[in-house]
């Protein structure tokens, strides 16, 4: 009992996990094919492929993808030409040094990638007025800058992948080639370099991928070659279509294609090593018989399903012609809104007709006459108080002065006696 719960809630949990994982990837992909002006996939409308051709008809998109190539390739040269040296230098300095040093190289990976770009444009921005170069230089190059910005912190990651292969070297390998009178080039170029190159090859798409997405450095550095994620950001600014959602998708599409790829060959290695190791003696002197690429190799199944997927699709794309049913959901948009117009009449109407009986209401009120403002107070309240009536002003007691202040006498020092 407690062994099936416990496999159940481990199962809930990687569901949970990789829907909250992929779940966004798998929505923003499905928007790209709704035929919405927004990225969206409820309510659906029309199966288009329409925002595939506005993808690769946008040139600041197009520019932004060329602009990142370049950036990443010179990224990967440097950060895995760097990253190699310092885990060289990790493995051979003296080992009381080792921490100091490796905390320096890892400083960049926790340094904020604001504060690397900025100071990168600050620094080269100083050095070219020190050599006296105008502002047209190289080094005041957008890609020379965004590749010596992003090849800061990158380099870092290069070098730990790089050093937990070389951990696994055996130096005594170097040193029996130096003993048979190799050279230290030759020894580095024909035996640790090939123990190195499935490190270096990670390592060099790590960068890549890590240069391709950076935002935070390039921001300050991209000058008049911005990226690809430098153009995202100010399109979004602004609005964005379902042609982002194409380049998403064109993305997923590729990274799972390459996974794929590269997990079949791997497979397929460990398929062919099995294979010569149970073989005997006679298979090994003749021509061994190597299982074939799809026996117990699901990479390679999935890699195939996926590739006559994509063919599929494009052909649907080529052939297939959503007009009707775009016009379709136009006529039926245009009904509802003539819809919520007549609503929005009606309810303005009404509101119209409340007003002017409330109006009504009012002129009647207005016309009944008022009631008197016999209040005690010398009708100082009065609506006509404040004109002075010429009868009413005159003083009974002779020589005495006037007191006709247009406020029926209140104020009159006598007001407060009783007449006698």
């Amino acid at each position: 009992m407690n062994t099936s719960f416990l496999r159940i809630s481990i199962w809930v949990y990687l569901v949970i996990f990789f829907a909250y994982l992929l779940g966004p990837l798998v929505i923003m992909s499905v928007t790209a094919f709704n035929s919405s002006g927004f990225p969206r996939m409820s309510p659906w409308e029309c199966l288009t492929f329409q925002w595939f051709g506005e993808l690769f008809q946008d040139q600041r998109i197009l520019n932004g993808i060329k602009n990142s190539l370049i950036i990443g390739a010179g990224t990967v040269v440097l950060s895995v030409a760097m990253g190699l040296a310092g885990a060289l230098m990790l493995t051979q300095i003296w080992p009381k040094l080792r921490a100091t040093y490796y905390t320096i190289i890892i400083a960049p990976i926790l340094i904020p990638g604001v504060v690397i770009g900025i100071s990168t444009l600050v620094f080269w921005d100083r050095i070219n007025r020190m050599l006296g170069l105008g502002a047209d230089s190289f080094l005041s190059n957008g890609i020379f800058l965004t590749v010596i910005g992003q090849s800061t912190f990158i380099a870092s990651y290069c070098m730990l992948v790089l050093v937990a292969r070389l951990q696994r070297y055996d130096m005594a390998l170097t040193e029996a080639a130096l003993d048979l009178g190799a050279t230290h080039a030759q020894a580095f170029r024909k035996i640790m370099l090939p123990f190195m190159r499935p490190a270096i090859a990670s390592a060099a798409v790590l960068a890549f991928l890590a240069s391709f997405e950076n935002y935070n450095t390039t921001t300050f550095t991209f000058g008049e070659y911005p990226t690809l994620t430098i153009e995202l950001a100010q399109k979004v600014r602004y609005g964005i279509t379902p042609a982002i959602s194409a380049l998403a998708f064109i993305i997923v599409a590729l990274t799972v294609f390459f996974a794929l790829l590269n997990e079949a060959k791997l497979k397929r290695q460990e398929l062919v090593a099995a294979a010569r190791k149970e073989a005997t003696v006679e298979e090994l002197a003749g021509k061994i018989k190597l299982p074939s690429f799809f026996a117990g190799n699901m990479a390679a199944v999935l890699l195939v399903v996926f590739a006559v997927a994509t063919i599929t699709v494009v052909g649907t794309a080529t052939a297939y012609n959503p007009a009707q049913c775009i016009a379709d959901v136009r006529e039926q948009k245009q009904l509802e809104a003539e819809q919520r117009i007549q609503e929005l009449r009606k309810q303005r109407e009404e509101r119209r007709k409340q007003q002017e009986a409330q109006e009504a209401e009012q002129g009647d009120a207005q016309s009944t006459p008022k009631p008197s403002n016999n209040s005690g107070f010398g009708n100082v309240f009065a609506p006509n108080s404040l004109g002075g009536d010429d009868d009413d002003g005159a003083s009974d007691t002779e020589g005495e002065p006037s007191n006709n202040s247009g406020f029926g006498g209140v104020f009159d020092p006598n007001s407060l006696q009783n007449d006698q």
